[in-house]
């Protein structure tokens, strides 16, 4: 694959090309010469775009595609499909599907589907056998096969005893364990935050105790083990504390948080649209403004889209009845500028690769080609035409953005909307 990359700012902190504009020749997939004015003899695709600039390919820790098993929500091949043209080289995708991902030859089967994609897709296996929380799956033999963490998706690990012994084991290959944030028998049947919003809307609360016991006892699981864990998608000030807390005692933690909990609130439920019905809740402005905080100063290691369709049938159901989830791919850019600048909100996209196996990209002379091409400042309001994923249950939809995606150029092809 051959281009020409016309008149683009690179945003990337590590280039020496940094807020620079210039142009970029890829040849064979590769970087071959960036400067100010590049001329095109061999008359390579050029590609033009308005405001175009270019960052390094972003990563999401956390998506969701349903296939095998939940095809009607998404299939991976338009899933990657969708990752590509919103601005992600390289997706980790959870064991959410049905059989759940929990052997070598899952693993082997979700990554052929996705060879030759421009994403590269990067397996995540169950921690449990059937993600059902009882019998550890096979963690070595899918290590082996790719994996690149473990995780039962949204399912908590009831047993502390359990989570110990996965612990235990996978720190003897360097195997990432995985631990959904939430205490069941606390959180009961509550289907949002436990708050005055819940209460007024007569919907049972699922309070932030609930996740804040569950990784008070993944922290003490952890110290003891000295294994290395993963948090994902931690939703309440006091997470925050926690975790702040454990780094500062050395623990082999990271954790994540999804792009919704930090732009949107509780306040979203007043129409009870089932949209907005997501796993950890919607909370509160203070817990809002705590995740920010943690981003910036480095508590939080990444964000993700948490990226999970699911179909009609299942969200155009009574609130209590409705799956929860929203999509998020297509609105990370957009969603993320309304409360970052340009360069934090690339800077948070592309985190996390090291913690995943993701080898890291840097734009400079000689480097594969692992690009998002980007607009910052598009100023719209986000609905279905913006939308590539097969389900359209998207929280953000009506909300105003800032900021769009053209596509990328990875894996030595070009993917543009």
């Amino acid at each position: 694959m051959n281009a020409l990359i016309k008149s683009a700012t690179i945003v990337d902190s590590k280039s020496d090309f940094h807020n620079e504009t210039v142009d970029i020749l890829i040849e064979k997939g590769r970087i071959a010469k960036i400067s100010k004015r590049i001329s095109n003899p061999n008359n390579y695709r050029e590609i033009k775009l308005d405001n175009l600039h270019v960052s390094q390919g972003w990563f999401d820790s956390s998506v969701s595609f349903g296939e095998p098993g939940y095809e009607e929500r998404e299939t991976i091949e338009n899933g990657l499909k969708t990752a590509a043209q919103s601005g992600f080289t390289s997706v980790a995708l959870n064991a959410n599907s049905n059989p759940v991902i929990d052997s070598y030859a899952d693993i082997t089967f979700v990554k052929s589907k996705a060879q030759s994609k421009a994403t590269s897709l990067y397996p995540i296996g169950a921690l449990t056998k059937s993600s059902n929380g009882k019998d550890l799956a096979e963690l070595f033999d899918m290590k082996n096969a790719g994996a690149v963490a473990f995780y039962d998706y949204q399912k908590p690990i009831s047993n502390p005893n359990l989570m110990k012994i996965a612990l235990q084991y996978a720190s003897n290959f360097g195997g990432l364990v995985c631990s959904f944030p939430q205490e069941s028998k606390i959180s009961g049947k509550g289907v949002v935050n436990e708050n005055i919003n819940s209460t007024r809307l007569g919907l049972k609360g699922n309070p932030a105790l609930a996740e804040e016991l569950q990784i008070a006892r993944d922290l003490f699981l952890l110290e003891y083990t000295e294994g290395k864990l993963h948090i994902p998608t931690i939703s309440t000030a006091k997470s925050v504390e926690l975790i702040r807390a454990a780094k500062q005692k050395k623990l082999d933690v990271s954790c994540s948080v999804a792009i919704h909990n930090l732009v949107l609130t509780d306040d979203s439920l007043e129409g009870f649209d089932t949209r907005y019905k997501v796993l950890p809740p919607l909370r509160t402005q203070n817990d809002c403004d705590a995740l920010i905080e943690g981003l910036k100063d480095g508590t939080i290691d990444m964000v993700t889209t948490d990226h999970n369709p699911i179909d009609i049938e299942d969200k155009k159901v009574e609130f209590d009845f409705a799956k929860y989830g929203t999509i998020g791919l297509e609105s990370a850019f957009g969603a993320l500028q309304t409360v970052f600048t340009t360069k934090k909100t690339i800077g948070l996209l592309t985190q996390g690769k090291e913690r995943f196996g993701v080898k890291e990209s840097i734009i400079k002379e000689g480097e594969a080609a692992d690009l998002c091409l980007l607009n910052p400042n598009v100023n719209y309001q986000f609905d279905k035409s913006d939308i590539t994923s097969r389900s359209k249950n998207s929280a953000f939809l009506g909300m105003e953005l800032n900021g769009k995606t053209y596509g990328i150029i990875a894996n030595n092809k070009i993917v543009l909307k």
